[in-house]
């Protein structure tokens, strides 16, 4: 019994650590997992090219998965990623995501539960193993349906959803940010910014929403803001994406493409892409 899916990373509008109010956009890249299933005990996660790599999240969902839908048989799963890991990309949610779907591919259920409630199983794998502070519903919702949602995080309700035809530049550096570890109390003192931000959101301001969102976290998370004073010469929409270190900004092609020349300049990966708008699918 064997199964695959991907599922797509995605950008930050609104960081949930401060008032339990999220808001994503799915972006096209993509993890990828085959899952197989067996009649063993136990479930066994590897990461493709990545030696010892902590496949806690995506070994629990398959158990959540075969739980349910199944008879809690054992199995393999592995994930390969464009996404660069605990770089603010939504790397995590994409992982589970990519994991339930081929988890549910295998059992041949897909048509058993809305993408909603199975980007939901995903959260509660997230939470079960400590990899993230909120459950992020927003990031999970983002890349399951694609496009761009808002979630209430501390209930895991989708408030709204958006397809916006954007053009996305990202800039990763090399270093590394784990949400889990991420200052909660210092995105705490923001909350009434947050508050204002989700407003925005609401409101489909996403490109203001998303600015004033990056400025307010790099100040609370300890990240330089010139990335983001740069972009706002070619565009309103530029965000710490997550909790770090990436930055996303939104826009037409070519004023991005300007904007890639000052961020290539700076050491990691620079690279444009484009918003996803169909969510994790079992189509590989």
């Amino acid at each position: 019994m064997e199964g695959q899916a991907k599922a797509p990373a995605a950008g930050t509008v609104l960081n949930a650590l401060a008032n339990g109010t999220g808001s994503a956009f799915a972006i096209d890249e993509y993890t990828t997992a085959t899952v197989e299933l067996a009649d063993i005990d136990g479930v066994t996660g590897t990461i493709s090219g990545v030696e010892d790599g902590d496949t806690r999240l995506v070994e629990r969902c398959v158990e959540l998965v075969t739980e349910r839908f199944g008879d809690g048989r054992g199995g393999t799963v592995e994930t390969e990623s464009e996404v660069p890991m605990a770089s603010g990309l939504k790397s995590s949610s994409a992982a589970a995501n990519a994991t339930v779907m081929a988890t549910l591919d295998a059992l041949d259920c897909t048509d058993e539960i809305s993408h909603e409630d199975a980007a939901r199983i995903g959260v509660t794998a997230a939470r079960d193993v400590g990899v993230t502070v909120t459950g992020a519903f927003d990031d999970a919702s983002a890349s399951m349906l694609g496009g761009l949602t808002i979630t209430d995080n501390r209930n895991d309700e989708l408030l709204a959803r958006e397809t916006p035809n954007w053009d996305v530049l990202v800039w990763t550096p090399p270093e590394q940010a784990f949400s889990a570890d991420a200052d909660v109390g210092r995105c705490e003192m923001i909350a009434p910014i947050a508050d204002l931000v989700a407003d925005l959101a609401l409101d489909g301001r996403y490109r203001q929403a998303m600015t004033v969102n990056g400025l307010a976290f790099c100040a609370a998370l300890g990240f330089p803001a010139e990335p983001m004073v740069e972009a706002m010469a070619y565009t309103d929409g530029v965000s710490l994406s997550g909790t770090g270190p990436s930055f996303t900004a939104v826009g037409n092609r070519e004023a991005l493409s300007e904007l890639r020349d000052q961020w290539d300049q700076r050491e990691g990966r620079t690279w444009l892409t484009h918003t996803q708008t169909e969510g994790t699918t079992t189509d590989v």
